[in-house]
């Protein structure tokens, strides 16, 4: 299985100082992991800066972000620093982007959140071409870019889109690699995810995407002590709208009904049942329910390829 393994904190901000960030890198490579991603800290520490670092720890295991926010940066300044990542590491650097969420974009920053999908296709127009050719000439409804970037030693950065409907996720296939989920089980997947960014991906020629689906693990055979956890350090989920439609396809109640939670054999098979909806990756999140996570981290270091 290729398990891709959360270092830095948990998606809800618990964030750790960037010397113990680099530290979860290295461990994460000495464990096999084959991928480790860390979340944009949009509160705490710069997460291109810190995989910068950890890139210089580490020789094998590919690093990522998911998801960086696409309003509040610029396409080019987002080109050179992932650029930049992809020289130090060797080539082993993934940039997830994505448009957020309303309260972030308009409450933290003060920004338009209207046309996501227009943004983003232009947005994903002007990356590609910097990522790739280095250079972008492009005028759109949001972008007029007319620019160039030179970064000694790097290559062309996959591009990875956070997303759940089916419109991103078509715009995953097209104009980036894949995209990434959190929170979405086996039937969004299945029914929504894969066929819509497969459809982006054929209508532009494009290799079958990549999709890594990120979840919440834990195992702990107690599922109210799990449960109770999951809505502690999840819970906010629920009230941005993306996720309430996500649960309501789902037919689930919320965050913690969409985590994997249980003894050894119960996770083991959730998250095989991720891969056969059409996960190429688990994106594993581990979540302390009270007693740890040493033995979720076990778990995943042992299923990963």
């Amino acid at each position: 299985m290729r398990i891709t393994i959360l270092i830095g904190g948990e998606p809800v901000g618990m964030f750790k100082a960037p010397e113990d960030v680099v530290g979860d890198a290295v461990a994460a490579e000495e464990d096999g992991f084959s991928s480790a991603w860390c979340i944009h800290f949009s509160r705490g520490i710069d997460s291109m800066t810190m995989l910068a670092a950890a890139a210089q720890q580490t020789s094998r295991i590919e690093l990522g972000v998911g998801v960086v926010p696409t309003y509040p940066r610029h396409p080019v300044a987002l080109a050179q620093s992932a650029a930049t990542v992809q020289s130090l590491s060797g080539g082993r650097f993934v940039l997830g982007v994505g448009v957020s969420h309303r309260p972030v974009i308009e409450g933290m920053h003060g920004l338009d959140y209207s046309s996501q999908i227009g943004h983003l296709r232009e947005y994903l127009t002007v990356l590609d071409g910097l990522l790739g050719e280095g250079e972008a000439s492009f005028a759109g409804d949001h972008y007029r870019v007319e620019a160039a970037i030179n970064v000694p030693g790097t290559s062309r950065v996959s591009v990875i889109v956070g997303a759940l409907a089916p419109g991103m996720c078509r715009l995953g296939g097209e104009l980036a690699d894949g995209v990434t989920t959190w929170l979405a089980g086996p039937k969004s997947l299945e029914e929504v995810v894969l066929p819509a960014a497969s459809e982006g991906a054929e209508a532009a020629g494009k290799p079958s995407p990549r999709v890594l689906a990120g979840i919440p693990v834990a195992v702990d055979a107690d599922r109210d002590r799990a449960g109770a956890a999951a809505n502690r350090t999840f819970g906010m989920y629920g009230n941005l709208v993306n996720y309430q439609r996500l649960f309501a396809r789902e037919g689930v109640d919320g965050p913690a009904d969409s985590v994997i939670a249980g003894d050894e054999e119960t996770v083991r098979s959730r998250i095989q049942a991720l891969f056969d909806a059409g996960a190429t990756d688990v994106w594993a999140v581990p979540f302390d329910t009270g007693i740890g996570t040493g033995a979720t981290r076990d778990l995943l270091a042992d299923l990963a390829d």
